[in-house]
């Protein structure tokens, strides 16, 4: 629960304040820099696709014409198809060797299982909480695919974040629903920790760089800011209008500071 005078600011992790590229450092030790950089790419090219693929396998939730044992029978189907995100990061790295005809022994992937919960911020993270640590009116919260152990370490423990982790008044991850953005029932989750319904969606912003959450969160009522740091501007098609666009956006967190708070 938060004050209702206070706009709730939810941030994404992987993408936007924590660099998947980053990753490649480590894989460099193992191919090289030039190869470490596509084998980080697909990896996490990967990663998002099994979190889509397991939510389209799972749609038989939404169904509204399912009854009795049929209902229940496709409910544990669909729950079962779960897989913690953790999981799904390491299989999407054995993906992507096996695709680029790599190997590493087991306590290599042990090794960049672990160094993915201390991925680097990107540069403009930690002026941008240092603000937001200054600003009473904004209640900042960590919201991810993450497990709530993954997520908790870097947000607690890894050498960028750990520093600014008393900004964020909580972590909120998708594990006890079982779906992975850009489902709706994410998002409603989300709303429910912060004790909003599912009819105040729009008094929660989502801070992401990841364009299909920007649209996820944008279907169910929900301002968002999408961090353009490339600065190519947005592209993403799928829904016409203002409906499929972000509210807000900005080249780095400390802009989204100030839109927020103007907004």
């Amino acid at each position: 629960m938060v004050p209702k005078e206070d706009v709730i600011v939810a941030f994404d992790l992987y993408g936007t304040l924590l660099s998947t590229e980053s990753i490649a450092k480590e894989l460099s030790r193992h191919f090289g820099e030039e190869k470490a950089a596509t084998v980080a790419a697909t990896w996490r090219k990967y990663q998002l696709e099994y979190t889509w693929r397991l939510n389209s396998m799972s749609a038989c939730l939404s169904s509204p014409s399912l009854v009795g044992n049929v209902w229940y029978s496709l409910l544990t189907f669909a729950k079962d198809r779960y897989i913690p995100f953790s999981t799904i990061t390491q299989r999407s790295l054995h993906h992507t060797l096996s695709e680029n005809n790599l190997s590493l022994s087991e306590d290599s992937v042990s090794s960049l299982m672990s160094a993915y919960d201390s991925l680097s911020t990107f540069p403009d993270v930690a002026p941008a909480l240092d603000s937001l640590a200054k600003t009473s009116s904004i209640t900042p919260v960590v919201f991810s695919n993450g497990t709530q152990h993954m997520v908790g370490n870097s947000v607690h423990y890894s050498r960028d974040l750990s520093p600014h982790s008393k900004v964020f008044h909580n972590i909120i991850t998708i594990e006890e629903v079982k779906r992975f953005k850009p489902h709706p029932d994410v998002y409603h989750h989300l709303a429910r920790k912060l004790g909003k319904s599912n009819e105040q969606m729009e008094d929660m912003w989502l801070v992401s760089g990841n364009p299909f959450d920007i649209v996820g969160a944008k279907a169910v009522g929900m301002k968002a800011c999408w961090v353009d740091r490339a600065g190519s501007g947005w592209a993403d098609a799928l829904i016409e209008g203002k409906d499929g666009a972000p509210d807000l956006v900005v080249k780095s967190l400390g802009e989204m500071v100030e839109g927020v708070k103007q907004a």
